[in-house]
């Protein structure tokens, strides 16, 4: 409201001050004399006036149409003016129009119209990095791979596109399963952007399965390097990698590079139970038992495991139960609540004969967390104490049927193996290992199980029948003696005989 005010203001004082200055120019004496060739024009001042603003506005119109002939000379003979630059923004705009409907196109999932207005775009713009691009990713989504594979090649004669193309191309021959080429163009992609994650990620993983752990390393470095990689997860991979390129070393019977390979994997960490237990195999082969028992306790003491003990006892092959069973305890004090220590000094004390003791150790584990292991050992001490066979084979019978127990699974899909390995057997994942509790499979682990022989040894049936494996649990025969041990520990009474 002000602001047209003061313009209204503006205008009238324009107004007065023209009109003011005609009144001085009419009552002004005088005038402009213009002679030319005999001729002469006498003009009063404000007719001199007006003449010089005609004039004015005449040279300005005779300049610019001057001005516009010559533009239009120039846009005939090909060169650029204002007329071309006009067409151009046009088709400019038409352009970024139909490759933003494009792009909108793809991310819905609308990959031929996404192409048809991939190619419109193409047609207006000169902008083939992003044209061939979208060319490229709407053929993905189509499914037309030769047409994309086209598409990225493209990419690859311009040194801007160049590593689009080239890990667009890799992409595909991973899902085609060539891991020849794709390995050669994830080299190639890490060479032309070493920072970009994803191709790290993939270069590692390729490298890892085809058992290049020194290269591995190095692109692991390369990720701590620039920062997508956090230090202690570095340093965790590391001693994996370390870890392989070790036991790689070892099945070429080169153990002293072996041995060395896995103590810096064990120093790298710690807590990688197979690198424990191969650097402590290396320092029992040197006879050094010292520094392979200090290895053992170290890991022991990060994470129990029945590996960690299995290598323990290595050290000291030829010692009786007793001596054993004093030696494992300067082991397990360091965790001596965990369930790994009870469940071995459980086993310690079966093998000692002393079945009290090792049901002390064992505690409530078949009640509160039983599994296969647990079972299996609860039946050897009822075994031990003389109980009757229906309560062992009772036990038995449930640990066929319990929980596995903690395996090597794999985080990323919970496949399960038999030993710890750097890549998983089913979806090639790198350093997804854990020693957990694995989903219900049908998988026995070797762990518990393959000790019952040892351990229970063999029970005789007083009845006659057929020999069987008493792992394979009880048959149709024995399932009237076959008790639940969580509900009774003696054996069942006779029935009452018949009065006469």
């Amino acid at each position: 409201m002000l602001w047209s005010l003061v313009k209204i203001l503006v205008f009238v004082a324009l107004v007065a001050a023209a009109t003011l200055g005609a009144s001085y120019l009419l009552d002004m004496e005088g005038g402009v004399l213009i002679a030319m060739g005999g001729i002469e024009i006498n003009l009063t001042p404000i007719k001199a006036v007006i003449a010089a603003v005609v004039l004015i506005l005449g040279v300005w119109l005779f300049l610019k149409l001057f001005g516009l002939l010559i533009a239009l000379l120039r846009f005939i003979n090909g060169d650029e003016t204002a007329l071309s630059r006009y067409f151009d923004r046009n088709r400019e705009k038409k352009g970024f129009d139909a490759l933003s409907e494009g792009m909108m196109a793809l991310a819905s999932g609308e990959g031929r119209k996404a192409l048809s207005k991939a190619a419109k775009a193409d047609r207006y713009l000169d902008r083939p990095e992003l044209t061939t691009l979208l060319t490229a990713q709407a053929a993905e989504q189509v499914g037309d791979k030769a047409k994309a594979d086209q598409a990225y090649r493209k990419l690859l004669d311009n040194e801007k596109t160049r590593f689009v193309g080239v890990r667009g191309i890799m992409k595909q021959k991973l899902a085609e399963g060539d891991t020849a080429t794709a390995m050669a163009l994830a080299e190639k992609a890490f060479a032309l952007k070493p920072g970009h994650e994803e191709v790290q990620d993939t270069l590692l993983r390729l490298q890892a399965q085809n058992g290049d752990w020194k290269a591995a390393r190095a692109t692991l470095k390369a990720k701590l390097r620039h920062g997508t990689l956090p230090r202690d997860v570095h340093r965790r991979r590391d001693a994996v990698l370390a870890l392989s390129e070790a036991k790689g070393v070892l099945d070429d019977t080169a153990t002293i590079e072996s041995r060395e390979a896995a103590i810096e994997a064990n120093k790298l960490s710690p807590d990688l139970i197979p690198a424990a237990v191969l650097a402590a195999e290396g320092y029992i082969a040197k006879d050094q038992k010292r520094n392979a028992t200090r290895v053992l306790k170290k890991a022991w003491e990060a994470a129990p495991h029945p590996d960690l003990a299995a290598a323990f006892a290595r050290i000291e092959p030829e010692e009786t139960p007793e001596a054993r069973l004093k030696r494992f305890q300067q082991l397990v004090k360091t965790a001596p609540d965990h369930r790994e220590s009870r469940l071995l000094m459980a086993e310690l004390y079966i093998a000692a004969e002393d079945f009290p003791e090792a049901r002390r150790a064992l505690g409530d584990l078949a009640a509160e967390r039983p599994d296969a292991r647990t079972l299996t050992i609860m039946a050897a001490i009822e075994r031990g104490e003389g109980a009757a066979d229906a309560i062992v084979k009772g036990w038995l019978a449930r640990a066929v049927t319990a929980p596995r127990g903690p395996q090597w699974t794999c985080e990323n899909c919970h496949h399960i193996h038999a030993h710890w390995a750097p890549i998983c057997d089913n979806c090639g994942a790198f350093d997804t290992l854990a020693w957990k509790e694995g989903p219900a499979t049908d998988y026995q682990s070797p762990v518990g199980t393959a000790m019952l022989p040892l351990i229970v040894g063999e029970i005789e049936d007083q009845r006659p029948a057929s020999p069987r494996d008493p792992a394979t649990g009880p048959t149709p025969e024995d399932a009237e003696i076959v008790e639940d041990p969580a509900s009774e520990t003696t054996p069942p009474e006779e029935p009452e005989k018949p009065k006469e």
